[in-house]
């Protein structure tokens, strides 16, 4: 029985090689059917890159306006109160407990 097989035994594997890629050419990591998880992925990904250059972009103008050459009194002064805890009278204080 296994002499009437054994032409046929290349051609099953083969078979089932091909079964095999296309199966997770498909379905894998990067298949075709995750092609829109992976869309969101990437949009997602965008908006927090986004906003992560935005942050940085205020930080380092905030930076340069501590810098000795350019002082900004204003930035200077918020800061001032907001590490002495001082406030004007006409000021609205909210106090929020930092984690670290």
């Amino acid at each position: 029985m296994f002499a009437r097989l054994q032409p046929f035994l290349p051609t099953t594997a083969i078979f089932f090689l091909i079964f095999y890629f296309a199966f997770h050419a498909l379905t894998g990591d990067r298949g075709l059917l995750s092609i829109s998880q992976r869309n969101a992925d990437l949009a997602a990904k965008t908006r927090e890159l986004r906003k992560i250059r935005a942050e940085r972009m205020d930080l380092e103008a905030r930076a340069r306006l501590l810098r000795s050459g350019s002082l900004s009194a204003d930035l200077l002064e918020e800061r001032a109160r907001s590490l002495l805890g001082y406030a004007d009278p006409r000021d609205y204080v909210i106090r929020v407990k930092r984690s670290r």
